[in-house]
């Protein structure tokens, strides 16, 4: 807008100028509305980027008598016009409305010195450019402005998706290798408690502490590209099926049961409830001194899938769930509208809810 405004000044001063020298006006004519376009360039240049509004005031009130000066010896010209034109946006674009509506209602009467008609019918002239410059420019500063905040939303929202990819990447280095390392450690602590008496039997749990190991690096590979493989189509029952056997091969009978009638369930819904499970198996795993687990999976509720992990281990007092892994399987179901609590007390094991929509 400031290199239009720039632009329109010198467009002014020329057409000023073929006016003078076409009408045969004295040559002083052009030296105000030379020092009109020096202080229309410089001097909005300097005070635009003052945060005072006195230096605004002062250049609008030097800048409105010259351009009166400029109307009054170029002969009401089609250049000084302009000038006026840009006296106007200049105002708008430094000071509040009402000192815009101001300098509008006073620029008109600069015919004052005209016949009555003829002053009044060119003064209205200019009223409406005035008005219509000053609206213009209003308009053209709501959109730089909405311009400007459209930018900033969008940096913001670039700056919580990046949040919000950390944070998923997070929880799938949490959820998935860390779930494959706490099953690779308690396979080798099996395999080295059978090692000297069943042979054969170390050998096995080693076999399957290596596929661990070689799935934990999967999990590292897809987290470090920041890229998430999706999880293989199986149904929801059957990859739980799963987990469940991982965990009693590693020492902890699970047992799953499923209520209700199966469905299918969205990406995300599926997801959330795998890796809430993942996380529940591998806390007791690592913390609960459990000998059994129960695993349901429920579908009896018409809108919503509910999950249970409750072990038979030391438990602790109070409400737990404040560690990273929880707060991941949360953050998982309060996205999806869903909730997440572990109950748990000394002596009684614990139990992990998670209930979301689907």
């Amino acid at each position: 807008m400031k290199r239009a405004l720039a632009a329109l000044t010198v467009a002014a001063f020329v057409t000023l100028l073929v006016d003078v020298l076409a009408a045969h006006r004295p040559a002083y004519a052009i030296f105000p509305a030379g020092v009109f376009v020096l202080a229309a360039t410089f001097g909005f240049a300097l005070v635009e980027t003052r945060a005072e509004r006195w230096p605004r005031y002062a250049y609008i009130v030097l800048l409105f008598p010259l351009g009166g000066t400029v109307f009054a010896t170029s002969g009401a010209s089609v250049g000084a016009t302009l000038m006026l034109v840009v006296l106007v946006s200049q105002t708008t674009l430094l000071l509040p409305m009402p000192a815009v509506v101001a300098v509008v209602a006073l620029v008109p009467f600069f015919h004052a010195g005209m016949a009555f008609a003829e002053g009044l019918r060119e003064g209205l002239g200019l009223l409406a450019a005035a008005v219509f410059a000053a609206v213009l420019t209003k308009l053209l500063m709501r959109e730089q402005s909405a311009r400007a905040q459209l930018r900033e939303y969008a940096t913001q929202v670039e700056r919580l998706a990046a949040a919000q990819e950390r944070n998923r990447v997070a929880r799938d280095i949490h959820d998935g290798l860390g779930h494959a390392l706490t099953v690779v450690q308690m396979q080798i602590k099996a395999a080295r408690a059978v090692l000297a008496s069943q042979p054969e039997r170390a050998d096995e749990v080693l076999a399957k502490a290596q596929d661990q190991a070689e799935e934990a690096l999967r999990e590292v590979r897809r987290s470090v590209g920041a890229l998430r493989e999706p999880r293989p189509a199986v149904p929801l029952p059957e990859a739980l099926k799963a987990l469940a056997a991982e965990t009693s091969a590693a020492g902890v009978t699970t047992e799953l049961s499923v209520t209700g009638t199966v469905r299918a369930l969205g990406p995300e819904t599926a997801e959330s409830l795998f890796r809430a499970a993942q996380e529940g198996l591998t806390n007791v795993r690592k913390h609960a001194g459990a000998s059994r687990v129960e695993l349901t999976l429920d579908y009896s509720r018409p809108a919503a899938v509910r999950l249970e992990v409750r072990d038979d281990g030391a438990g602790t007092a109070g409400e737990g769930g404040t560690g990273y892994g929880l707060l991941g399987v949360r953050e998982r179901a309060t996205h999806l509208g869903g909730r997440m609590s572990l109950e748990s007390a000394p002596g009684q094991g614990a139990t992990l809810l998670v209930e979301v929509p689907g």
